[in-house]
């Protein structure tokens, strides 16, 4: 058991396998197509992007300044560069599979350009409130933290400007999760 458990990836692949049995199981009442598939890979990779945005903000970020500065290497130079790796993937693909899911079922344009009414506008919304996170994740957050944490060459004052930048960022994107989360569950687009 404990080799199992051990395996991050034994889990992963097992859990895929049995979601693959759950789909074939049920595909009579909830069929199985692209639009299901992306659904699930959205809400999948918008669980890890969004879980680690609320790790960062709600337990990182506050924890470290009671972190005895022997302590902190262990989280930059081991467990952030690992939580950034993931955060901004899962962003990515958040986005990607979002956008592909609106456009496949025929409301992309219209959403993203509030041309539709009531649940498509409110799906635009939220798509768009992700890309502004996305944008943040990966323009602001990212290469704030690559200097931080010694990925990127920068000098004492470069970090120290670097810091607030990737707070203010991460931060507007906790305010903006909210709304977004909102929309994307409430539009209800089938």
């Amino acid at each position: 058991m404990g080799k199992f458990f051990g395996n991050l990836h034994l889990v992963l692949v097992t859990g895929l396998v049995l979601a693959i049995v759950v789909m074939l199981k049920y595909g009579a009442s909830a069929p199985v197509d692209a639009n299901s598939i992306l659904r699930w890979l959205h809400i999948f990779f918008g669980i890890v992007w969004i879980g680690l945005l609320y790790y960062l903000n709600f337990v990182q970020v506050p924890t470290m300044p009671a972190i005895p500065a022997e302590q902190k290497g262990a989280i930059t130079g081991h467990i952030a560069p690992k939580v950034f790796f993931f955060f901004r993937y899962g962003a990515l693909l958040t986005v990607l599979t979002g956008l592909s899911i609106a456009f496949i079922n025929g409301y992309g344009h219209q959403a993203l350009t509030f041309s539709g009414e009531g649940n498509v506008d409110l799906i635009g919304l939220g798509m768009w409130l992700a890309l502004i996170m996305a944008f943040n994740v990966w323009f602001i957050i990212w290469p704030a933290q690559k200097k931080i944490l010694g990925i990127v060459e920068a000098t004492a004052e470069e970090k120290a400007a670097a810091a607030p930048r990737a707070l203010y960022a991460s931060r507007t994107n906790t305010l903006l999760s909210l709304p977004m989360l909102y929309a994307m569950v409430s539009a209800n687009l089938g």
